[in-house]
C-alpha cells in the first residue's frame, strides 16, 4: 500500500507539473506598440479562439478558429490541447524593386501554437499569428505527420465576431467576377444576393449572402478596419458569409463543380494570412504594408528587365467602336500602321510604351480559338517592335483567353519564348467568360495556381505580367515582383458601355479604401473626352478631366495608361501633367481622405526630388485646405496646379478646367475647390 500510495504521489506530482509547465505557456501577443493584442484560448471542447483588442479595446470578439470540414475525415476542429506555445520578434527592412515607396519596415511579434487532438488520430495544426502596429494576420499550418498526409478541404471555418453594426464598403463574394461596385451600408444591411447596384453583370455566381474582400469597415467610434487575405498560394480564394443576427462573419472558400471540394493538399502545407488591418485615420490603411509584409521575400532576385512605365495603345478605340478587335469587321485597330502611329506620338510625349489588342489570330468566331504566336496579315509584329526600339518605346502584348485557359496554358512557352526572342518584357493577360474547363470558377483553387504558375513561367522568359479579370492581389508582387498590376474592379470601360451608367462619381475615393489596399490597379486614366458623343452618346466618363488626371497618383500602379485617343491629346495643354508624372515611388503620404468621399495623395519620385500630388472627390463639391509640409525645408519648388474650373461639373460641364503655376516651399498652404466628381493634380518640381 505505502508503495503504491508514493506511486499515486508521484504521478499526481508529474500531473500538477505538467499542468504548470502548460499554464505557463503563452497564449498572448501584443504588436511593438502594445497597441494591438490577441489573445489566444481552447474552449472546453477544446476548440480553438482568438480575441483582438485595439488600445484595451475589443476589435473582434472571442471567435472561433474553427478549423476544417474534410472529405472522408472527420472534421479537424475541436478536442485539441495544445502542446507547445512560442513567441518571437521580428524587424527587418527590406527595399521594392518598383512600388509606392522605396523601404519598407517588417515588425511583427509572432505567437505560434501547436495543437494536438487529443484522441484518435492525434492530429497536428499550428496556428501563427503575426502582429504589427497597423494590425494582424494569421495562418493555420499542417506539419508534417504520421498519421495525415494530404487533406480535401469541404470548408474552412474562420470566425470574425465583430464588436459592432459598423459601416462597411462592401462587394458580393462573387466566384466568378470581381468587377462588382462596392456598397456602403450599416453591417446588418448587407444583401449580396439581391446584387443591388450591380447592372447588367452577365456570368456571376454569388452563391450566399457573403462578400468578397478587401472588406473595409467603420466602426461608431471612429476606427477603421479592413480584411483581406495575404499570400493566396495553391489554395482557394476566401471570401466571408455574413451573419447579421450575430454581427459576425465566416470565411467562404471558392468551390469547384468539377470536383466538388474547395482545395485539396498535401502535408506538410500551410493556408493563406488571415488579415486584418488597423486604423485610427483611412488614410493609414493606404499607407500600411501588412499585406505585402505577410509574403515571402523576392525569389526572382533582379527583375532589370521590368521598368515602371507609362504607356499608350490599342484598346480605348475598341470600346469605343471606332476600331475592331477582329479582322473580319474592316475596322481592324491593330495595324501596323496604327500601331506605328501610337508609337510615334508616345516617344514625343515621354511614354516608354504601347498596348496592342486584338494583334493575333483568334478574335473571329471562325478562327479556332487564340493563336499567341501568328498575327493577323495586317499586323507585322516584328516590325513594329523593331521601330519601337528604334524610337525608345516597348511593346505590350496582349493575351486574351476567353476563359479557354486549357488553349492558353497549351502555349504559354512558346508564346513567352516569342516574347523574350523579341525583348518585349510585359503582357497583359485577360479572362473574359466562363472556363475551361468547365465547372470551374475564377477564384477557386485551380485559377489560383494557373495565374500564379503563369507569373513563375513568364519570370524563366523576362516577362511581367498585368492581370484582367484576376483573382484578387495578396502582396505576391514582393515574392515575384514581375506581377506588376491587375485590374481586378470596375475598370474605366465599364463607362463606355455600362447601359445603366458606368462608374458613380464616388467609385475611386471608395476604390483607394478598398480594392487598392489589395495591390497596384490597372485601371487606365486620363479620359479627356469625357462625354465622347461621337461614338457613344448614352455613355461618357463620371467625373471631370481634373479628376482624370488625379487618378496617376491617387490610383497606384507601376504601369499607368495614357488611355484616351490621341487625337484628344493632342494641343491640350492639360495633357502636360501626363508627360510629367512619375510612376515609381520613393514615398507615398496620404494627405487627407475619408472612404467614399474623398482621398489625397502625394508621392514622391524615385529618380528626382519630384513630388506629385492627386486630389479627388465624389458627386459632391467641396474645399480643401492642402500643406505641403511634406517638402524639404531647405528648397523651393515650382508647382503646377492643374484644378476645376469654375463651372467645371462631372456631367454639366466635365472638360473645364484652370491650369496656374506658383512657387511654393514646406510652408506654403493652398485653398482648392474640388467640383462635384472632380479632383486636382499637381505637379511638384524642385527649383
Amino acid at each position: 500500500m505505502k508503495n503504491g500510495l508514493k506511486l499515486s504521489l508521484v504521478l499526481i506530482s508529474i500531473f500538477l507539473f505538467s499542468c504548470s509547465k502548460k499554464s505557463e505557456l503563452q497564449t498572448t501577443v501584443s504588436s511593438p506598440d502594445d497597441h494591438v493584442k490577441v489573445e489566444f484560448k481552447l474552449t472546453e471542447k477544446g476548440e480553438p479562439t482568438y480575441l483582438v483588442t485595439f488600445k484595451n479595446k475589443e476589435v473582434i470578439k472571442t471567435s472561433t478558429l474553427g478549423g476544417f470540414d474534410l472529405k472522408d475525415m472527420a472534421s479537424f476542429k475541436d478536442n485539441f490541447e495544445i502542446v507547445n506555445a512560442t513567441t518571437s520578434n521580428f524587424n527587418e527592412v527590406w527595399e521594392m524593386p518598383w512600388g509606392e515607396q522605396t523601404k519598407v519596415e517588417n515588425n511583427y511579434k509572432e505567437l505560434k501554437i501547436e495543437l494536438q487532438e487529443k484522441a484518435d488520430l492525434k492530429r497536428e495544426l499550428t496556428i501563427v499569428f503575426r502582429v504589427y502596429n497597423d494590425g494582424l494576420g494569421f495562418r493555420y499550418e499542417f506539419p508534417e505527420q504520421e498519421n495525415l498526409s494530404e487533406v480535401i478541404i469541404t470548408d474552412e471555418n474562420t470566425q470574425f465576431n465583430l464588436s459592432g453594426n459598423h459601416t462597411v464598403w462592401w462587394a458580393p463574394g462573387d466566384w466568378d467576377i470581381y468587377e462588382h461596385l462596392y456598397n456602403t451600408t450599416k453591417f446588418t444591411e448587407i444583401d449580396a444576393l439581391s446584387k443591388v447596384n450591380y447592372p447588367n453583370i452577365a456570368q456571376t455566381y454569388i452563391p450566399q449572402n457573403a462578400v468578397n474582400t478587401p472588406v473595409t469597415m467603420k466602426t461608431e467610434e471612429g476606427l477603421y478596419l479592413s480584411f483581406h487575405e495575404a499570400a493566396l498560394v495553391d489554395y482557394s480564394d476566401m471570401t466571408l458569409k455574413i451573419d447579421k443576427e450575430n454581427l459576425a462573419m465566416a470565411s467562404e472558400l471558392v468551390g469547384s463543380e468539377r470536383t466538388g471540394y474547395k482545395v485539396k493538399r498535401a502535408v506538410p502545407f500551410h493556408t493563406p494570412w488571415r488579415t486584418l488591418q488597423i486604423a485610427e485615420k483611412p488614410g493609414d490603411l493606404i499607407e500600411s504594408k501588412l499585406i505585402v509584409n505577410l509574403n515571402e521575400p523576392n525569389k526572382l532576385g533582379d527583375v532589370f528587365w521590368f521598368k515602371p512605365t507609362k504607356y499608350t495603345g490599342i484598346w480605348w478605340e475598341l470600346h469605343l467602336g471606332k476600331s475592331t478587335w477582329g479582322i473580319g469587321s474592316g475596322k481592324h485597330g491593330a495595324t501596323t500602321a496604327n500601331t506605328k502611329a501610337f508609337i510615334d506620338f508616345s516617344a514625343k510625349n515621354n511614354i516608354g510604351a504601347v498596348l496592342v489588342e486584338g494583334w493575333n489570330n483568334g478574335w473571329d468566331p471562325n478562327e479556332g480559338g487564340f493563336d499567341y504566336v501568328t498575327p493577323y496579315p495586317d499586323y507585322d509584329l516584328k516590325e513594329v517592335v523593331r521601330y519601337g526600339k528604334e524610337k525608345g518605346v516597348e511593346i505590350i502584348m496582349h493575351h486574351e483567353t476567353f476563359g479557354n485557359v486549357e488553349n492558353y496554358i497549351k502555349q504559354q512557352d512558346t508564346a513567352y519564348a516569342l516574347m523574350q526572342s523579341l525583348g518585349i518584357h510585359s503582357v497583359k493577360t485577360g479572362y473574359v467568360s466562363k472556363l475551361m474547363p468547365k465547372g470551374e470558377y475564377h477564384h477557386g483553387q485551380f485559377m489560383v495556381n494557373h495565374y500564379n504558375n503563369s507569373i513563375e513561367k513568364a519570370a524563366k522568359y523576362q516577362v511581367a505580367i498585368n492581370a484582367h479579370e484576376p483573382i484578387k492581389d495578396t502582396g505576391l508582387r514582393r515574392t515575384y515582383p514581375n506581377t506588376i498590376s491587375r485590374e481586378g474592379l470596375r475598370g474605366q470601360e465599364y463607362n463606355v458601355w455600362d447601359s445603366q451608367g458606368g462608374n458613380p462619381p464616388e467609385h475611386l475615393s471608395v476604390m483607394a479604401f478598398t480594392r487598392m489596399l489589395a495591390g497596384p490597379i490597372d485601371y487606365t486614366p486620363g479620359i479627356f473626352d469625357i462625354k465622347f458623343d461621337k461614338y457613344k452618346k448614352d455613355n461618357q466618363v463620371n467625373t471631370t478631366i481634373a479628376q482624370q488626371l488625379a487618378l496617376y497618383v491617387v490610383i497606384y500602379s507601376p504601369i499607368q495608361m495614357a488611355a484616351d485617343l490621341m487625337e484628344n491629346y493632342e494641343g491640350n495643354p492639360a495633357f502636360q501633367f501626363i508627360k510629367d508624372v512619375g510612376v515609381d515611388w520613393q514615398t507615398t503620404k496620404v494627405l487627407n481622405g475619408e472612404i467614399g468621399d474623398f482621398v489625397t495623395i502625394a508621392r514622391k519620385e524615385r529618380k528626382s526630388e519630384n513630388w506629385f500630388v492627386g486630389g479627388i472627390t465624389d458627386e459632391n463639391a467641396r474645399e480643401m485646405d492642402l500643406k505641403f509640409d511634406f517638402l524639404s525645408p531647405d528648397a523651393t519648388y515650382e508647382a503646377v496646379i492643374y484644378e476645376d474650373g469654375k463651372e467645371a461639373d462631372w456631367d454639366k460641364n466635365p472638360t473645364a478646367i484652370n491650369i496656374r503655376k506658383m512657387e511654393i516651399n514646406h510652408q506654403t498652404s493652398l485653398k482648392l475647390k474640388l467640383a462635384p466628381g472632380g479632383g486636382f493634380a499637381i505637379s511638384i518640381i524642385k527649383k
